[in-house]
C-alpha cells in the first residue's frame, strides 16, 4: 500500500530561544533540536525511514515560523522518487513564514530514478520583513550505477507566493530538454538556491547579495554553469547545472555561506549532517 505521511513544525520564539513544536503521522520524523550557533537559531533533521517514494506515495511537510523565530531544517539523505508503474508520487512542502521570522530549507538531493514519475512541490509564503533562503537540487538517474535517466518524468513546482514561480517537467524521453546546449546540455544534475525577502530590498543591498554570491562562481561552463541574478527587489536566485551532485552541492552549500554572511551576517560552519 502507498505511503501516505505528513510532517507539521511550528517554530516560535521564547526570550532568546528558538523553539519548534512537531506532530506527525505516517513515517516521517523529526531529530531533537540542535543549537549548533547559539539558541536563536533551531536546526532540525528531518527523517523518512522508508528512504523514498514509489507510486501512489504522499510526503507533506508543513513548516510555520511565527515572528522572530529562525529555523534550519535538512535532512539526512536524498529524497529518492524510484520507479513507477502507475499513480504518481508526491512530495509536497509548504512554508509560512510570519513578520521578522528566518528559514532555512536545505535538504540533501532529490534523485529521480529511471522510470519514476513524481511531483515535487514547494510553496512559500512570507510576510513583511520574514526571509527565506532554500534551494532545491536535482539529480536525474545515478549515472555512476549505469542507471542514466532515459524514461520517467519529474514535475517540479517551486512558488514563492506574489514573488516568484518556478516549474517544469524533466522527462526522460525529452533529449532536446536534457541534450541540447540550450536544455541541460548532458548535464544531469540541476540546483536552484533562493534568497527571498517579504521586504523589497534596496538596489545596494540586491548588489551586495549578488557580489556575495558571485564573488564563488566558476568561471566559464565548465564543469559547472552557474548564475545568479534578481529578477525582482525580494528574490535573488541562483541556477546551477553540473554532471554531477557532489561539485553542485559544494557550490550550493558555498553559496549558502555567503549568502548567510551577507545578509544576516552568520558565519557559523555548515551543519554537521551535511558532511555524513
Amino acid at each position: 500500500m502507498p505511503w501516505h505521511a505528513s510532517l507539521d513544525l511550528s517554530y516560535s520564539r521564547r526570550a532568546d530561544t528558538t523553539v519548534v513544536h512537531h506532530r506527525h503521522h505516517g513515517p516521517l520524523r523529526l531529530f531533537h533540536s540542535l543549537y549548533p550557533e547559539g539558541p536563536g537559531i533551531c536546526h532540525n533533521v528531518i527523517v523518512h525511514p522508508p528512504g523514498g517514494l514509489v507510486q501512489g506515495d504522499t510526503l507533506s511537510v508543513t513548516v510555520e515560523v511565527a515572528a522572530g523565530a529562525h529555523g534550519l531544517v535538512s535532512t539526512p539523505g536524498a529524497t529518492r522518487f524510484y520507479r513507477s508503474q502507475g499513480e504518481a508520487a508526491t512530495q509536497q512542502v509548504d512554508l509560512r513564514l510570519a513578520e521578522g521570522a528566518r528559514l532555512e530549507w536545505v535538504p540533501l538531493e532529490t534523485i529521480a530514478y529511471p522510470g519514476c514519475h513524481g511531483h515535487n512541490r514547494l510553496n512559500a509564503r512570507l510576510a513583511a520583513g520574514a526571509e527565506l533562503l532554500a534551494w532545491d537540487v536535482t539529480a536525474l538517474g545515478l549515472p555512476g550505477s549505469g542507471q542514466p535517466f532515459d524514461h520517467g518524468c519529474l514535475h517540479q513546482h517551486l512558488a514563492i507566493d506574489g514573488l516568484w514561480l518556478e516549474q517544469g517537467r524533466l522527462d526522460g524521453h525529452d533529449r532536446a530538454l536534457l541534450d541540447a546546449p540550450l536544455g541541460l546540455d548532458g548535464r544531469r544534475c540541476l540546483a536552484t538556491v533562493v534568497l527571498a525577502s517579504g521586504t523589497p530590498w534596496s538596489r545596494t543591498h540586491r548588489e551586495h547579495l549578488l557580489d556575495a554570491v558571485r564573488a564563488g562562481l566558476p568561471d566559464g561552463l565548465a564543469p559547472l554553469a552557474a548564475g545568479a541574478t534578481c529578477p525582482n527587489d525580494q528574490v535573488l536566485v541562483l541556477r546551477v547545472l553540473g554532471p554531477l551532485v557532489e561539485p553542485v552541492m559544494a557550490l550550493c552549500q558555498q553559496a549558502w555561506s555567503a549568502l548567510r554572511a551577507a545578509a544576516w551576517g552568520l558565519t557559523a560552519p555548515p551543519p554537521r549532517i551535511w558532511q555524513v
